[in-house]
């Protein structure tokens, strides 16, 4: 029997069944049969989510090759390959992804529907050049950029379908070098905010609010374009670390990819965490908020001034930038973003009892809540949030008119009932 928890262990998923179709056929098949269906990814989200009292679809057994096409750029994978496989096969043939999470175990299929993240750059699923789901009626549905509603599709919160195929703009290879900096003063960043975050390809800055510094800041510099920062001793007020770090107080380093201005591929140094190595910290939980950039240092502030409530649920929390796109439900949609990420203990009563209060303090700078990790806004403060929220839901209607895709988180947060006739 499969595995019935999610990653963190704090959710049972409630299914009556969880199939591994071997070919999209099989997919069709168990689609057109089921009345209610979700797709199960690699489980690293901390909601409901991915969860159904009818049939899970896990994909990672799905046939079918990876697909490159160098002419055009694109790599065409199964929705149930994790990301650090993709980049293992197209560093063997030349190419890499633009950006990476901090994770590469996760499926691409779910870090796209969840408009997942790396750093400075869009997020993953900004990379989708083409997707083929499997619809409620068993049908398969191919579109690509130039098909209508596109932009709606792609960061779909697997309401559309069941997505099996995904195709994603690759580029040359590059080379990356990690340089960890500790003890950056909070002052520093408040006061040169853009200037920090912008000074190499990739940057995050690690901390838990409290005291006069943030712990640690990792920079990702491309080899191949400007490198203002890397190699140097100080980075405003933060010292260069002499030694491999784990951004999560007392885990050993050795799970984290590999710093100290060491060149390497860049799949082995966008993640932060190592493919063959269990995960940051399985014993936590998370959540996120993308705040406009306009108002992070902001945000920074409220969140500093609630340390003290924050900080004893803490693990780490991590700030990064994300370039703004143009898909609907994505958490950049529109704007460029800073996502303030946190890693809870694993305390679930206590961590989901602070959220309204974090979630009230941000705010004011609008902030859009990641898809699969913790948080309590609901669907009227949502669709203030996502200005094409309701040409989502027109969308779900025409593709799923059953709403055999809709469960009871997408029903609170996304697609209420009754909504559109529904």
């Amino acid at each position: 029997m499969l595995e019935e928890y999610n990653w963190a262990g704090n959710l049972r998923y409630s299914p009556e069944e969880i199939t591994q179709p071997a070919s999209i056929d099989e997919v069709r098949e168990t689609v057109a049969a089921a009345a209610a269906v979700r797709t199960l990814g690699t489980r690293h989200s901390f909601n409901g989510i991915a969860d159904t009292t009818g049939v899970l679809v896990n994909l990672e057994k799905l046939g079918g090759p990876m697909v490159l096409d160098a002419d055009a750029r694109t790599v065409t994978v199964n929705a149930g390959t994790r990301y650090g496989e993709v980049a293992g096969f197209l560093v063997e043939h030349g190419f890499a992804l633009h950006n990476m999470a901090s994770l590469p175990h996760i499926s691409v299929g779910g870090a796209v529907a969840t408009a997942t993240h790396g750093s400075g750059t869009g997020n993953l699923a900004q990379a989708v050049a083409a997707l083929e789901l499997v619809t409620a009626d068993g049908g398969l549905l191919r579109v690509d950029r130039s098909s209508p509603d596109f932009s709606g599709m792609v960061v779909s919160l697997g309401a559309l379908g069941v997505v099996t195929r995904i195709t994603l703009d690759i580029e040359p290879a590059y080379e990356v070098r990690q340089d960890v900096f500790t003890d950056l003063p909070w002052a520093a960043v408040e006061e040169h905010f853009d200037t920090i975050t912008t000074a190499a390809y990739s940057v995050s800055i690690f901390g838990n609010f409290t005291g006069a510094a943030a712990s640690q800041v990792w920079l990702k510099s491309r080899m191949d374009k400007e490198q203002p920062y890397a190699g140097r001793q100080d980075f405003f007020g933060a010292a260069a670390s002499d030694v491999p770090r784990n951004p999560v107080p007392g885990m050993s380093p050795v799970n984290c990819t590999r710093q100290l201005g060491v060149p390497g591929s860049w799949s082995d140094r966008l993640s932060h965490f190592r493919l063959g190595f269990m995960p940051s910290n399985g014993d936590e939980l998370q959540s996120e908020y993308l705040v406009d950039r306009a108002s992070a240092v902001e945000a920074l502030r409220a969140l500093r001034a609630m340390s003290g409530r924050i900080a004893p649920l803490l693990l780490v929390a991590e700030i990064r930038t994300v370039a703004a796109d143009d898909l609907w439900l994505s958490t950049s949609y529109s704007r460029d973003t800073v996502a303030f990420h946190f890693t809870w203990k694993p305390r679930q009563d206590a961590v989901e009892a602070l959220l309204p209060e974090l979630e009230a303090a941000l705010a004011p700078s609008r902030a859009r809540p990641h898809w699969g990790k913790l948080f309590t806004l609901e669907h009227p403060q949502l669709q203030q949030l996502y200005p094409r929220l309701g040409d989502f839901q027109q969308l779900a209607r025409r593709l799923d008119p059953e709403r055999k895709f809709v469960n009871p988180f997408l029903a609170r947060k996304v697609l209420p009932a009754g909504l559109l006739g529904g």
